[in-house]
């Protein structure tokens, strides 16, 4: 199965700093933020893409269906592939990451998931993944999302996985084996 993964476009929270993790709140995509998933759209239009999956979050479901409508596959959203549950939604990027800085793979803010936790649930969904009978797959998620299918891709430890970054609308392919 090949896989192509993306980022969602900015959205608005990105702007703002803020974080974003419960699907509910209707964190929509910017106008460059849309401009990006119709950019992203043409640029994997040529691609044999048989399904795409996102996330629940509604800026992941946005590019997801900006996407859909050029390449005419058919959308799922999955809980799998949500944004980490920092425990800080609404609240600015830069509190958690302080929040997190001692240990950001274990640490814990309220009631919200560590990256270990975030880190299972998304090598879950890849495990669950495997099983269908797909050859051309799409995801969009987020880049905490997309930083552990980067480092299950290329075989990558935890602390290199942390020091990747992914671009608004930036994909990667790689073969799910």
């Amino acid at each position: 199965m090949k896989l192509h993964c993306m980022r969602h476009g900015q959205s608005e929270y990105n702007v703002l700093g803020l974080c974003n993790d419960d699907p509910a709140r209707e964190v929509r995509l910017t106008k460059l933020g849309r401009r990006q998933a119709q950019w992203a759209a043409e640029q994997l239009a040529q691609l044999p893409v048989q399904q795409v999956f996102c996330s629940e979050l509604p800026r992941a479901r946005e590019t997801a269906e900006i996407v859909c409508a050029l390449l005419g596959a058919p959308l799922e959203t999955h809980p799998g592939l949500n944004d980490i549950r920092s425990g800080c939604d609404g609240r600015p990027v830069q509190d958690y990451y302080r929040a997190i800085a001692h240990d950001r793979m274990h640490a814990r803010v309220g009631s919200g998931e560590t990256l270990a936790e975030h880190k299972k649930r998304v090598r879950r969904f890849i495990k669950w993944l495997k099983k269908r009978n797909y050859n051309d797959v799409l995801i969009v998620a987020h880049e905490e999302t997309l930083r552990v299918f980067a480092a299950y891709a290329r075989g990558l430890s935890d602390a290199r996985m942390l020091e990747l970054t992914f671009a608004n609308c930036e994909v990667f392919s790689f073969d799910l084996i």
